[in-house]
């Protein structure tokens, strides 16, 4: 993030990042209060599919974040897209609460026990032993298996949940499948992203909290990062991993100030009093 490089659109990770079970993390409202009053195209990401945007949108105003539904973009949504653009009006078996099933339906989706296109798993806190041998069932009987998301773990009060990517273990240990999965680190969820506020990877910023999902589905996808250290990652495991984000934060709000620093209108404007300057010492 030089100063060559203006930034017009953001996308940022949810939890870890703004919100910390249910409270919101100091700077998030300020951060997304700049983005909205310097006009930047914005979206939050997650790759929870339990909840839809208008949940998530509720969720955050008890937090005291106030952003539009249409700003959040949820690895179910992402996956809806997918099998729309893969197989436009098809047939889903799916294991998963109402955030999934709800954009499944809304792509024109029909759900379906009987030789679905696709088997879909996504998050749920309530698996159902019934419904994963359906699902082992069905893929054996030729549906295509898909996941919305890999996290094996998800957060909670007391303590981790089992989530997608650990029950699609199960699956794919008694079908010998393996899913294909949409949400990140998949390129793909970051791309999606992108589309849907019409963005530019060379233009854009992630944030998150994980190098192993937010950091790199946004360099795999071209994008410059920032990874906060008020989530799952620890200072000491930056180093860690083979690939760095482009730069580090304590928290969202030491990106406050990098909103309107890296914005096109004071790029610009610093371009042009270098440029006078210039023209000064010659």
């Amino acid at each position: 993030m030089t100063n060559k490089s203006p930034v017009e659109c953001w996308l940022t990770d949810m939890d870890g990042v703004l919100v910390h079970e249910e409270h919101a993390i100091p700077g998030a409202a300020e951060f997304l209060q700049a983005l909205q009053e310097t006009g930047r195209r914005f979206l939050v990401l997650t790759n929870n599919s339990i909840y839809t945007p208008r949940d998530l949108r509720a969720r955050l105003q008890g937090s005291g974040i106030d952003i539009p539904e249409e700003a959040i973009w949820t690895s179910a949504l992402a996956t809806a897209q997918f099998l729309h653009d893969q197989r436009e009006g098809g047939s889903a078996y799916v294991v998963g609460e109402a955030g999934l099933t709800t954009a499944l339906y809304n792509v024109g989706y029909t759900m379906s026990e009987r030789n679905p296109d696709y088997v879909v798993l996504g998050e749920t806190r309530t698996y159902s032993f019934t419904a994963i041998t359906r699902a082992i069932r069905l893929i054996e009987g030729g549906a295509r298996f898909i996941a919305t998301n890999p996290d094996v773990t998800g957060p909670s009060a007391e303590g981790p949940l089992p989530a997608t990517g650990a029950i699609a273990a199960m699956i794919t240990a008694a079908t010998g499948v393996k899913p294909y999965y949409v949400g990140k680190p998949n390129p793909l969820m970051m791309r999606s992203a992108l589309n849907r506020i019409d963005a530019h990877s060379e233009s854009t910023v992630m944030i998150g909290d994980r190098l192993d999902t937010d950091v790199r589905s946004g360099l795999e996808a071209g994008l410059r990062s920032i990874l906060v250290l008020t989530g799952s990652t620890r200072p000491d495991q930056v180093d860690r991993y083979p690939f760095v984000p482009t730069r580090v934060c304590d928290s969202i709000a030491d990106v406050v100030p990098l909103v309107h620093e890296f914005s096109p209108e004071r790029m610009a404007a610093a371009q042009s009093e270098g440029g006078e300057h210039r023209e000064a010492d010659a």
